[in-house]
């Protein structure tokens, strides 16, 4: 029996008997294990490579977010210099903890448009559109109101038929906001953009206040491993191995097929293989799950041959289609009466005052995340027939190239050329310095209107480095991540959308009476002439895009087109392996406008009923031929 919920021994792991093995304790992979074990003819066990933490402040407390990015719960990957951003390599955080990334996001719990779902669905992937995936986003939930005063105050406004209640993840608004907030909605509205009064059901476009991932009582981060697997941990069909780090899936042929029969991990120091006599799951997130197929010999020949792996599954889409919500960070100076999270790392005073309002009523700075958010269409700043141009100049290089141009590139261009009222562009403002290239400066205070790209049409890959010095690649030697951000036709046109969407998040912070608390823009710095000049964002833009952290599609859904679009089928079964699963963030084959943590959580709410299902099945065959 699973002895408590930090795991066994490796011994005591080794001994059972598992119908199925999820790689990977993060975000999907507690969901599936935990909703699957809840089945006691199925044993589930668990690798993952981090640690538990569950009494961590640095995770739990709403207004420490951001702390843990680069310490050791964090895998501290890194891109390679990207050319579209001037040479620059970007640091790109991913969670090595139990809970994943969701132990270390910053906790925002909204969903994507109607469209962005049903455009899955219209690939070819059937059960993944908006209706289809709209009872697992309501399993996944336990959603509390606000009452009336809160409503009231911060615009915490809802429609409940489109929340969960019951389920394992906590929702709810924050207690406490920072002082821009009073100012959102009003400024917003004076800009031409509504207030969504419910921006779960299907569109978010408009402003409205965010809710959050955290406990209602404690006003703690919910997150998968507090959420999902430590209530359950006792199961003693459910086996949890922490410290694993998942070399690669033991694949055996038999009759012809490739099929799954194990994983190989190393846990401190020393090899083991774990057996399974049903299916393994690959939850290891849009990084390291397609590392793991190349290293278990699934993928591009050429890449594999490179790393000294033997092709067992050739397929070419295994660690493509990389897409990333592309962001910038623009600095304001804000009114220095008003308190930041920099006044309470640097005044050890007003941090305890913080600390003890947080012990002792669960309120105050300590509660606080940003939930000053707008979604938006290009169109309400662009002139659609400038959006035309860029989408026709699009259709004429993909005719140049039909090669490149596949089904999920014309529903981006669609978007362009519809002119529909989606969110390809999100605003975040917050008091607080989040740009990782400006330096506060004593005494000052700042704020930071954060932009974010929605539908990028830069796409990159994922794939693992070839052998040094003869020795066979390994899942220790770090994967090249290459998003090609700004790079290519499609990366033109990104450039040139978020340059015109930086000029009307500088108009958002002219605008009163949000304007009334910021002093000047410092970062970039205004020109000469002052406020209300033509500025030129360009180079800032090139100079200063960093990632949300929404990496997905590196094993995306096939649809309509397999294995010649994709790695998996809408079962999530990878193609041409019997017994082989992905769920996580990388089975999206399009972006979403939205931060993916609840669409993610759905995918292993899915995955699991997917799972259930064939497993229950007397006589169906659990995977590809």
């Amino acid at each position: 029996m699973n002895g408590d919920a930090a795991g066994e021994s490796v011994e005591s792991f080794l001994q059972h008997k598992f119908t199925h093995i999820v790689v990977g304790g993060g975000t999907a992979g507690l969901v599936v294990a935990t909703r699957i074990s809840e089945n006691p003819n199925i044993t589930v066990g668990i690798l993952e490579a981090g640690v538990p933490a569950y009494d961590d402040p640095r995770i739990n407390v709403p207004g420490r977010f951001g702390e843990t990015l680069g310490s050791e719960l964090d895998w501290q990957f890194a891109t390679t210099p990207q050319p579209g951003l001037g040479g620059r390599s970007l640091p790109w955080p991913r969670g090595k903890v139990l809970g994943g990334t969701s132990a270390l996001n910053f906790m925002t719990w909204n969903r994507g448009c109607r469209e962005d779902y049903d455009a899955w669905e219209e690939l070819g992937n059937k059960g993944w559109g908006w209706d289809a995936l709209m009872p697992f986003f309501k399993k996944t939930e336990n959603f509390h109101e606000p009452d009336a005063e809160h409503q009231a105050a911060h615009k915490s406004i809802f429609d409940k038929n489109y929340h969960g209640t019951g389920g394992p993840v906590q929702s709810v608004y924050s207690a406490h906001y920072g002082a821009s907030h009073q100012h959102w909605h009003a400024t917003c509205h004076k800009l031409g953009i509504d207030t969504n009064g419910s921006h779960f059901s299907g569109s978010n476009v408009g402003c409205w206040t965010s809710l959050t991932g955290v406990t209602p009582d404690t006003r703690e981060r919910s997150y998968s491993a507090i959420a999902y697997y430590r209530p359950n941990a006792n199961r003693p069909n459910l086996m949890l191995l922490t410290g694993a780090f998942a070399k690669e899936v033991v694949l055996e042929k038999e009759g012809g097929e490739w099929v799954t029969k194990g994983v190989r991990f190393t846990h401190e120091g020393q090899d083991h293989v774990v057996r399974v006599e049903g299916e393994v799951i690959i939850s290891s997130g849009s990084v390291q799950s397609p590392q793991l197929l190349e290293v278990s010999g699934i993928g591009n020949p050429e890449i594999l041959k490179a790393a000294g792996i033997e092709t067992k599954v050739e397929n070419l889409n295994v660690g493509e289609h990389l897409q990333d919500h592309m962001m910038t960070a623009m600095i304001v100076e804000i009114d220095s009466s008003i308190v930041t999270p920099e006044d309470l790392r640097a005044d050890p005073a007003l941090a305890e005052a913080a600390d003890k309002e947080y012990a002792l009523r669960h309120t105050g700075p300590r509660t606080a995340i940003p939930s000053s958010v707008s979604y938006l269409p290009f169109s309400h700043f662009v002139p659609f027939k400038e959006l035309h141009a860029l989408g026709s100049h699009l259709l004429v290089e993909s005719k140049k190239d039909p090669a490149r141009s596949t089904p999920r590139d014309r529903i981006l261009v669609d978007r362009l050329l519809a002119d529909k009222s989606i969110g390809q562009i999100e605003y975040n403002f917050d008091v607080s310095n989040y740009s990782p290239y400006f330096k506060s400066l004593p005494g000052k205070k700042y704020a930071t209107m954060l932009q974010m790209l929605q539908y990028p049409f830069s796409k990159g890959s994922i794939h693992i480095p070839a052998m040094r010095n003869g020795k066979k690649t390994s899942m220790e030697d770090k994967p090249i991540i290459d998003p090609r951000y700004y790079s290519g036709p499609g990366g033109e046109i990104d450039f040139k959308l978020m340059v015109a969407s930086q000029k009307f998040a500088d108009k958002i912070c002219a605008t009163k009476p949000l304007a009334d608390i910021i002093i000047s823009r410092v970062y970039p710095a205004e020109s000469s002439q002052g406020k209300g000049t033509d500025f030129d964002f360009s180079d800032w833009v090139r100079e200063s895009t960093i990632t949300d952290w929404h990496p997905i599609g590196t094993c995306s859904m096939g649809g309509k087109e397999g294995m010649k679009g994709g790695v998996i089928d809408d079962r999530l079964r990878v193609y041409g392996v019997k017994g082989l699963r992905v769920a996580d963030a990388s089975i999206m084959p399009l972006h979403i406008a939205a931060h993916p943590q609840a669409t993610i959580y759905a995918i292993g709410e899915k995955a699991a009923s997917l799972i259930l299902k064939d497993w229950e099945k007397p006589h169906a065959s659990n995977g590809h031929a």
